[in-house]
């Protein structure tokens, strides 16, 4: 397991370090150890923010948590990407050990969390049409959606502008 630490506004200790990586570790039940762990630390106001990303060979599982203590964070987040493991493992077990799910005890939660299939109920087809970053946030804005898909006129690729969580907006710039 490879993991990088990235901090904002937040100094980590080599204690913290160690007790993230020792609860980190319960992990390798269900990742290969070519697996990359992405660790965004910092503190926002009052509050510390923590989020985990996993990457298993293309499979992303990721948790955010903001509470009042960064130790508290991990008891937080860890289960969270266990949920997503179990619950979606089957969807991704040629990116995950073979063995994963062999044994029926869970790391972090106490149960299984259910499987609810979610399936394709609407199928909406655009045109994709060029515009530019500013005039795709206003047309979002506009039509009250949460995300728009469109052409980037500066550099002739497909980006998706999207309204986060903090109320600010967010740009996708795929690669291909």
């Amino acid at each position: 397991m490879n993991i990088k630490y990235v901090t904002k506004n937040y100094k980590t200790t080599d204690k913290f370090k160690e007790i993230l990586e020792k609860k980190i570790s319960k992990l390798e039940k269900y990742f290969n150890e070519d697996v990359d762990i992405k660790v965004n630390l910092g503190k926002e106001g009052k509050l510390y923010k923590m989020e985990v990303t996993i990457n298993s060979k293309g499979a992303f599982f990721r948790s955010e948590v903001l509470s009042d203590n960064m130790y508290n964070n991990i008891d937080l987040a860890l289960p969270r990407i266990e949920r997503q493991v179990v619950k979606h493992g089957d969807k991704f077990l040629t990116k995950l050990k073979k063995d994963a799910f062999l044994s029926p005890e869970l790391m972090f939660l106490d149960e299984k969390p259910e499987v609810k299939s979610s399936p394709v109920i609407k199928t909406k087809k655009f045109e994709l049409l060029p515009t530019n970053v500013e005039n795709a946030i206003a047309q979002m804005e506009s039509l009250g959606h949460m995300f728009y898909v469109f052409l980037n006129v500066e550099t002739g690729k497909v980006n998706v502008v999207y309204k986060r969580n903090d109320n600010n907006n967010g740009l996708i710039e795929l690669s291909y």
